[in-house]
């Protein structure tokens, strides 16, 4: 029988790559008073609107597993890290390149500036189809990674959305593949 995590996990990556990202969005709506903290409450009143079913012994035992400093409240920091799917260290690093790849300032974030230097837009459609400018196109790329919509990407976004996509693919060896053609590593 799975524990209270591994199963809200199931849940997040039966949504595909972007599951844990949109519970992570999730978790920031009901964080009222922008403390970057849950409360009991406002953690169940999430999980029944992320549409995960769980007794209230379950989520009860969940809160327990992520509020690690026994706080009585869960960091986004405790929530995110405990959800997300272990990954080896070879897939960490090369998650670690490709951030460190399109971070052209070096200031720990991934902007439309940086993005301008590593990516190009004249493959896109709606570029090809004069629907969208260049920056827009960037920041629809951009908007891939994120838990909100600030116009940057942090490591640890782009750390949770490669977490979605690790957990879809079995093999080091093909998740390598994908990484090195995907970022040009």
């Amino acid at each position: 029988m799975a524990t209270p995590v591994e199963h809200l996990r199931e849940v997040c990556l039966q949504r595909g790559v972007n599951g844990i990202r949109m519970i992570g969005r999730m978790f920031k709506t009901y964080d009222d008073n922008g403390s970057r903290k849950l409360d009991k409450e406002e953690l169940k009143n999430g999980l029944k609107d992320y549409g995960v079913d769980m007794s209230k012994d379950e989520q009860d035992q969940l809160f327990l597993c992520f509020d690690k400093d026994d706080s009585g409240s869960i960091s986004f920091d405790e929530f995110l890290l405990a959800l997300r799917p272990p990954m080896s260290s070879s897939r960490l690093d090369l998650i670690d390149k490709a951030f460190a790849k399109m971070d052209v300032s070096g200031d720990g974030t991934i902007t439309v500036q940086d993005l301008k230097k590593n990516y190009d837009v004249s493959h896109h459609p709606k570029f090809q189809m004069g629907d969208w400018p260049k920056d827009k196109v960037l920041q629809e790329f951009l908007n891939n990674f994120q838990a909100n919509t600030d116009e940057v990407v942090t490591k640890e976004e782009f750390l949770n959305y490669y977490a979605g996509v690790s957990a879809s693919i079995d093999q080091d060896v093909y998740f390598d593949y994908m990484m090195r053609q995907a970022w040009k590593l």
